[in-house]
C-alpha cells in the first residue's frame, strides 16, 4: 500500500470516527415532553436577619421561615388570580398582561415566533400564571428589615391599583400603586421597548413618623421543569448567571440534587456581586432574566423547593434606610423573550448589561462558534436566506484554507509522480520494512514531499463542521429558517424521503427520533453522498481490493450518518465538498496532473465487476 493511500485511508476512517461518535453522542430525537403536574404557589419572602448590609434571601416556602404553604391558600390565591383584573401588555415583539394581585408579570407569549411551521400554529408562550400547566412568571418587591413588619410590605396576595397607564406599550409606562396602614407608599413603574426588555422602579415614599429599612427584590420562578426541555448535554438549559463576569450554568437537576445534602429541605445557592451580573432561567431559544443596574451591589440567589416543585432566581439589593418624609427608589431590568443575536449584543453594549452575549450557550468551542455565527448573521443582512449565507460561509471558510490545501494538494500531486521510484524502492528493499522505511523517508526529504499533509484540511474541518453543528443547533436565527422549495427549516433534517419517492407517493414517512428514520433518506443527503463519490473520483480506485471496498463505501456511510443531521449543516457539507473538488482539481491540473474523472468512474465500475466474477 503506497503513503498516498495510506494517508487518504487515514483522514478518512478518522472523519468517520469522528462523525460516528458524534452521531452517537448526539443523535436527533424529538423533544422530550415534560409530565410535571402544576405545583403550588411561591410564598411571599420572609424577613431576613436585620444584621447584614444585605438582606438574606427571601424564603421560598413561606411568609416567615416555616414549612411550605398549606394546600387551602394557594387554591385561594389561585382563585384570586384568576379573578384579578389585569393590564394588558402590547408590543411589536410581545403580547401578555399583567396581574393586579402581585403585580407580577406572569403571561407572556412572543409574537415572532410559532409552535411549528404550520401557518395556524400558535405563537410560542413564554411566561404562564399560577393556575395553568407550567406557571412561570416575574414578581418584585420589598423584604421588611427594620421599622416595618411583613403586612407592611407588598406580598404575592397584594391587589395593586392603577395609578396610570392604560396598556403597557413602548413609550406608555404603567403605575401601580399600593398603600398600608403606617403610612408607606409602594409604586411599581413599569416600562417595556420594542423588543423584550422591561424597566421596573419600585419606590417607597414614607409618610411615617419613623424612619424605616427594607430591601428591594425581584424573583424568576418557574413551577416544575420546562414541557419542552430539550435534553441534550452539549446544549445548557436552566439556571443561568453572571456574577462579576463568571458565568454559571446549573441544571434542573444540579438544582434539584442542591437540596440532598439538606435532607429534602429547600437551600439556596447564594453569590454576592460587587458590581455587574444578572440570573435567571435560559432554555435552548427563550430566556427570562433579572437584570440590576450596572455597578451595583446585590445578591445572586438560586434555589430550589422540593416541597413545591419550584425552580427560582432572585436579585436582593442593598438595605435602604428610608426617613420620614423621603422616598427611597431601586430599580433594575427584566429580560422575557428571544435569545437574537442582535437583541441582546444590542442589551449588552448599549443598556450596559454585562456579556449579555454569553447567555446564548455558545460551548467549549466558542472562539470558533462566536466568529462564525457573527459572520453568518452579517451575510444574512444581505442576502436574506440563511441558507444562501451558509453556502457563502463555506466558501469564505475555504478561502481562508485555501493556503492549507494548496500545500496538501501539491504535495499530494508531488507523491503521485514518486510513484515510480517508490514501486522500484519496494522491489529493491524486498521484506526489509526498515530499509523500505529509510529509503521512503529519504525519498520524501530529497524531493520535499511531507506525506502527512493530505490530512491536515480534512483535520481542520472537524472542529470548524462541529462549531457550525454547535451554532446551527443553539442559536434562533436558524430555527424555521427557510431556504428554498421544501427546505423550510435549516434546524431541523431535510423533510423530503426516498421511502415516499419524495413525495410523489401517498404516505407518510418516520418521525424524526425513530429507529426508522435513518432509512428516510432526504435529497440533501443524497446529494452528500453523490458529493463525496465524485470527489474521490479525482483519483483512480486503489488496486488493493480492501482499499477500493473501504473507498466504496465511505461516501454511503456518510450519507446516512449525516441524513438526520440539520439540513443546514448538510448544506455546508454539500458545499465544503463541492468547493474541495474544485480546489483539487485546480491544483492538480497546475502541477501537470490531469484527473480523469470520468475514466476513473468507468475503471471503479469495471473493476467492482471483475472482483465479483472472481
Amino acid at each position: 500500500m503506497d503513503d498516498q493511500n495510506k494517508n487518504i485511508i487515514l483522514a478518512s476512517v478518522l472523519s468517520f470516527l469522528v462523525l460516528m461518535i458524534w452521531f452517537v453522542l448526539f443523535p436527533p430525537e424529538p423533544p422530550v415532553q415534560s409530565d410535571t403536574a402544576p405545583a403550588t404557589e411561591l410564598a411571599q419572602p420572609a424577613n431576613p436577619s436585620q444584621t447584614p448590609e444585605i438582606a438574606q434571601p427571601p424564603s421560598i416556602d413561606g411568609a416567615a421561615p416555616t414549612a411550605a404553604a398549606p394546600e387551602e391558600p394557594v387554591s385561594d390565591m389561585q382563585a384570586q388570580i384568576a379573578r384579578a383584573d389585569r393590564v394588558e401588555i402590547d408590543t411589536p415583539s410581545l403580547a401578555g398582561s399583567i396581574s393586579l394581585v402581585g403585580g407580577r408579570i406572569d403571561q407572556l407569549a412572543l409574537k415572532g415566533y410559532r409552535q411549528t411551521l404550520e401557518d395556524d400554529a400558535e405563537i410560542v408562550e413564554l411566561l404562564s400564571p399560577l393556575g395553568s400547566s407550567t406557571p412561570y412568571y416575574a414578581l418584585y418587591g420589598w423584604i421588611a428589615q427594620s421599622g416595618v413588619t411583613a403586612d407592611g410590605v407588598p406580598d404575592a396576595s397584594t391587589e395593586w391599583e392603577i395609578e396610570s397607564g392604560a396598556v403597557l406599550r413602548p413609550g406608555e409606562p404603567l403605575t401601580l400603586r399600593w398603600e398600608n396602614d403606617d403610612g408607606l407608599m409602594f409604586r411599581r413603574t413599569i416600562t417595556v421597548d420594542e423588543e423584550y426588555l422591561f424597566d421596573i422602579e419600585q419606590t417607597v415614599e414614607n409618610t411615617s413618623d419613623q424612619p424605616v429599612g427594607m430591601a428591594a427584590y425581584g424573583l424568576v420562578a418557574r413551577h416544575g421543569e420546562p414541557e419542552d426541555l430539550t435534553g441534550f448535554f452539549i446544549l445548557h438549559e436552566g439556571l443561568i448567571r453572571m456574577t462579576d463576569g463568571e458565568l454559571q450554568q446549573v441544571g434542573y437537576s444540579d438544582l434539584t440534587e442542591m437540596n440532598v445534602a439538606t435532607g429534602g429541605q429547600s437551600r439556596a445557592e447564594v453569590m454576592r456581586a460587587e458590581a455587574t451580573g444578572w440570573i435567571g432561567f435560559t432554555d435552548k431559544y427563550w430566556m427570562t432574566t433579572l437584570v440590576p443596574p450596572p455597578q451595583s451591589e446585590f445578591r445572586s440567589v438560586a434555589r430550589y423547593s422540593p416541597s413545591q416543585d419550584i425552580y427560582q432566581s432572585e436579585i436582593i439589593m442593598p438595605v435602604q434606610t428610608i426617613a420620614p418624609g423621603e422616598t427611597a427608589s431601586q430599580a433594575s431590568k427584566l429580560f422575557a423573550g428571544a435569545k437574537e443575536w442582535e437583541a441582546i449584543r444590542s442589551y449588552q453594549n448599549d443598556r450596559g448589561i454585562d456579556r449579555f452575549l454569553d447567555s446564548i450557550d455558545w460551548g467549549w468551542l466558542f472562539f470558533l462558534t462566536k466568529p462564525i455565527f457573527a459572520l453568518l448573521h452579517f451575510l444574512n443582512i444581505y442576502i436574506g436566506n440563511m441558507g444562501w449565507s451558509i453556502i457563502i460561509l463555506t466558501l469564505i471558510i475555504k478561502a481562508i484554507l485555501l493556503p492549507l490545501a494548496y500545500k496538501s494538494y501539491v504535495s499530494m500531486a508531488k507523491m503521485k509522480e514518486l510513484q515510480p521510484e517508490m514501486e522500484k524502492l519496494k522491489e529493491r528493499a524486498g521484506d526489509d520494512r526498515q530499509q523500505l522505511q529509510q529509503g521512503m523517508m529519504k525519498l520524501y526529504k530529497d524531493n520535499k514531499v511531507n506525506p502527512a499533509a493530505g490530512c491536515l484540511p480534512i483535520l481542520l474541518q472537524i472542529p470548524i463542521f462541529f462549531a457550525l453543528y454547535k451554532v446551527i443547533f443553539v442559536t434562533i436565527e436558524l430555527r424555521h429558517a427557510p431556504w428554498f422549495g421544501w427546505i423550510r427549516d435549516l434546524s431541523a433534517p431535510d423533510p423530503s424521503s426516498i421511502l415516499n419517492l419524495f413525495g410523489l407517493l401517498p404516505w407518510g414517512t418516520p418521525e424524526v427520533g425513530s429507529i426508522f428514520f435513518i432509512f428516510s433518506l432526504g435529497i440533501l443527503p443524497i446529494l452528500l453522498g453523490i458529493s463525496m463519490w465524485l470527489q474521490q473520483k479525482l483519483n483512480p480506485a486503489p488496486t488493493d481490493a480492501t482499499q477500493r471496498m473501504i473507498f466504496a463505501w465511505m461516501p454511503w456511510v456518510f450519507m446516512f450518518m449525516l441524513g438526520s443531521f440539520a439540513s443546514g449543516l448538510v448544506i455546508y457539507w454539500i458545499a465544503n465538498n463541492t468547493i474541495t473538488f474544485a480546489q483539487q482539481y485546480l491544483i492538480m491540473r497546475s502541477q501537470g496532473i490531469k484527473p480523469d474523472v470520468f475514466g476513473n468512474i468507468l475503471g471503479g465500475f469495471k473493476k467492482t465487476a471483475e472482483a465479483k466474477n472472481k
